[in-house]
C-alpha cells in the first residue's frame, strides 16, 4: 500500500514503538492520528508530524469508538491501524504478599489483548466500507505482541497471556477479513529500548543486552517501525506473526 495521503491510526503512539511508527508513517506521507492516554506527549508529537492527537482508552468501547470517529472526521477513514498501546506487570503467581492480585491480571489482559481487539474490530468495520486500492486491498492492521508470548519468564503470567492472545487471534482474523481485502499482521518484539527499559540503570540495560545473541544490544524503536512499514508495503504478507528479537530465543539460559 502506498501511504501518501492515506489515513493511519497508531495506538500508544505518543512514545516508544508507537511514536517511532507514527514518525515513519508521516515521513511517507500518511495522515497520522496518535491515540494515547498521555495527552501532552500525544499533542507534542502530533504537532511535529502535522497529525492529530486523540486521548483514548483502547480498552473502553466508547472511548475507542469516539477515537475512530474523531480520526475519520480529521483525515477520513483509516486504511492503516497499528496497535502499540500496552502495559506490563511483573508479579509472581504466588508472591511474598500472597496470590497474584486478580485485578492486576485482568487489567493487563484488558488493555493489551482486549484493547487491541477493540481497536481492530472498529477500524476493520470502517475499512471494509472503503473502495479497494491496488490488489483489491482496503486496509492493514498491525498488532504488537511480544516474544513473551512464546518465551515468557517468571513474573510475566499476565503479560505473556495477553500477548499470546494477540498471537492466537492473528491468523483467524486475517482469514475472516481477507474477504474485505484487509490484511492482519503481528510483530512480536524482543527487548527494545522503550521508555520502560530506558528507565533502567545502564548496568541493568547492559545485562539484558548480554542475553541477545546478535547484535548485542536492545532493539531500537525505529527498527520496529521499519518492519511495520515493510508489512504495510508488501501486499503478500498476511496472517503472519514476525518475531523481531535478534534471535533472543536462542540465548543461553
Amino acid at each position: 500500500m502506498q501511504l501518501k495521503d492515506q489515513a493511519a491510526i497508531v495506538t500508544g503512539g505518543a512514545s516508544g514503538l508507537g511514536a517511532a511508527t507514527a514518525r515513519k508513517l508521516a515521513a511517507q506521507g500518511a495522515k497520522v492520528a496518535i491515540c494515547d492516554l498521555n495527552a501532552k506527549l500525544a499533542e507534542s508529537l502530533a504537532a511535529e508530524l502535522k497529525g492529530i492527537a486523540i486521548v483514548c482508552d483502547v480498552s473502553d468501547a466508547s472511548s475507542a469508538e469516539a477515537a475512530i470517529l474523531q480520526a475519520a472526521k480529521a483525515h477520513g477513514p483509516a486504511r492503516v491501524l497499528v496497535n502499540c498501546a500496552g502495559i506490563g506487570v511483573a508479579k509472581r503467581v504466588v508472591g511474598r504478599d500472597g496470590p497474584h492480585p486478580l485485578p492486576d491480571f485482568e487489567k493487563v489482559i484488558k488493555i493489551n489483548l482486549i484493547g487491541s481487539f477493540n481497536m481492530l474490530r472498529l477500524a476493520a468495520a470502517e475499512m471494509s466500507k472503503l473502495p479497494p486500492l491496488d490488489h483489491g486491498e482496503r486496509g492493514v492492521v498491525i498488532n504488537t505482541a511480544s516474544v513473551a508470548a512464546y518465551d515468557g519468564q517468571i513474573g510475566q503470567a499476565a503479560y505473556s497471556a495477553s500477548k499470546g492472545g494477540i498471537v492466537g487471534m492473528t491468523l483467524p482474523i486475517s482469514r475472516e477479513l481477507a474477504q474485505f481485502g484487509i490484511r492482519v499482521l503481528t510483530i512480536a518484539p524482543g527487548l527494545f529500548l522503550t521508555p520502560l527499559l530506558g528507565g533502567l540503570p545502564q548496568e541493568a540495560q547492559d545485562s539484558l543486552a548480554a542475553a541477545i545473541p546478535f547484535p548485542h544490544r536492545l532493539g531500537q524503536p525505529d527498527e520496529f517501525a521499519s518492519l511495520a512499514m515493510h508489512m504495510i508495503d508488501n501486499p503478500y504478507l498476511n496472517g503472519e506473526v514476525v518475531r523481531l528479537d535478534a534471535s533472543l530465543r536462542m540465548a543461553p539460559k
